[in-house]
């Protein structure tokens, strides 16, 4: 699959394969940069990799080291100057690979995050080669920026554009008292953001790339809440010509992974929309994928979300309470209509990322006003209807019955749209026609309202 055996798709996960005799090449990674990825040739420098039984293998890197890779080469001494020697003061958090700090470049004086190895972490030098391998050669606003990388002896330090907002998880879980949950605008920006980087991944890239880490903590955001994926030290090429799927020993954090993929170490790329559906549930709900804190029934996220699916009169308890109730109750429905498809079991009836990508993109550029939302609904528990203000104080509001003429805007007819096999063009245009539809509606109720009020 590739010149470098960390990117083998093969059926086993083989560290040192043997070279394909027919010398046939090899697909290229992505166009823009073909000649990085076919110059590297394979055989060179070993690394000694840990499997997960504690034996050693060996680690093919290319045969000139990492010397093709458009990331610096940094010295260690150069880093840890960069942090004070990795001062406790500089230290922002701790994941799988090991400890990050925020650093500056006494080069440039730009601030970095500089990410060390930790040699008896989960992930070693395979991880590693991986994570430079794939952010030096995949480029996106939606994925965070290599700046580059040290290999000094047994030392192995990533670095990275500074993110200074750190993490999605961050802001939806354990908040401290002063400060403020995110907004409903920003949480549909933030999805959206986030399932562009998964849609470059599985339609840009070729051959296209298994993400197989999605979650909060791993989505890293910018200035203005943009968000960009980061630890790609688990990432998978994804399966090729007639094969469906690439089977390898189940990685990732339990809460996000796709069910077939926990069963049976078939990854694809609907593998990565099941954990998105995952974490957009963590934003809509604002709850953990797992919650070992939550009562029996309600620690595991998808399992406790599901069943509420199938009763539209509890939509609104799946609502995040630090909302507030500052949502569109429409909205709110659409959005989990895109989540209970990612989250299906069986992986053909999830929709493709590039239609989740359409549906959010319409849903972030509908900006929510609460204070000009002089129809902020509630639930009638007993109905199922959606009930103006005006409604409960015995005026003359408009009443919408989903199961009435509004069952357009419903979540099983989004569902259902997001379902057709159809194409990126064809979606969009539904999208739109969604909106213009939805605005028609509202336009001739508030005028039959005033037909009514002043014939009354």
């Amino acid at each position: 699959m590739g010149c470098f055996s960390c990117f083998d798709s093969s059926d086993d996960e083989k560290l040192n394969p043997v070279e394909e005799s027919n010398g046939q090449k090899k697909k290229q990674l992505q166009p823009t940069v073909s000649n990085s990825l076919s110059g590297l040739p394979s055989g060179g420098e070993k690394l000694s990799s840990k499997s997960n039984g504690g034996s050693k293998r060996e680690l093919l890197l290319p045969r000139d080291g990492l010397n093709q890779i458009a990331a610096h080469t940094f010295a260690f001494r150069e880093l840890a100057a960069a942090t004070m020697n990795f001062h406790p003061d500089t230290f922002l958090g701790e994941g799988g690979f090991g400890r990050v700090y925020k650093g500056r470049l006494d080069s440039t004086g730009q601030v970095v995050a500089v990410k060390q190895l930790d040699r008896n972490g989960l992930q070693g030098n395979r991880e590693f080669l991986v994570e430079v391998l794939m952010l030096s050669l995949l480029h996106h606003p939606n994925l965070v920026n290599l700046i580059g990388y040290c290999a000094d002896g047994d030392q192995r330090l990533l670095v990275y554009e500074f993110m200074p907002l750190g993490s999605l998880e961050d802001h939806l879980h354990d908040l401290p008292p002063d400060k403020e949950a995110l907004d409903w605008n920003m949480r549909m920006k933030i999805a959206a953001g986030a399932a562009k980087g998964l849609e470059f991944l599985h339609d840009k890239a070729n051959p296209p790339v298994i993400y197989r880490d999605f979650k909060s903590s791993n989505i890293l955001l910018d200035e203005g809440f943009h968000p960009k994926l980061s630890d790609f030290g688990l990432a998978k090429l994804g399966p090729t010509g007639d094969k469906s799927h690439v089977s390898t020993r189940v990685m990732g954090t339990y809460g996000y992974c796709a069910p077939e993929y926990a069963m049976t170490g078939q990854l694809t790329v609907k593998s990565d929309v099941y954990s998105f559906g995952v974490v957009f549930l963590e934003l809509i709900t604002g709850r953990k994928a797992i919650d070992s804190e939550m009562p029996h029934g309600e620690q595991n996220l998808v399992a406790w979300a599901r069943p509420l699916f199938n009763d539209r009169r509890k939509f609104i308890k799946l609502a995040d309470p630090k909302l507030k109730g500052r949502f569109p109750t429409r909205a709110l429905y659409q959005a989990l209509a895109v989540a209970s498809m990612c989250i299906q079991e069986q992986a053909a009836t999830r929709p493709l990322i590039a239609d989740v990508v359409t549906a959010l993109s319409y849903l972030a550029n509908q900006a929510y006003d609460p204070s000009k939302d002089e129809s902020r609904r509630n639930r009638d528990e007993r109905g199922g209807k959606l009930i103006t203000r005006n409604d409960e104080g015995g005026g003359s509001g408009s009443k919408f019955d989903l199961e009435g003429s509004e069952k357009e805007d419903s979540p099983r007819e989004t569902a259902r749209i997001l379902n057709r096999d159809i194409n990126r063009e064809r979606a969009v245009a539904e999208a739109k026609m969604w909106g213009e539809s939805l605005r028609e509606k509202r336009r001739l109720s508030e005028q039959g309202t005033s037909e009514n009020n002043s014939t009354g």
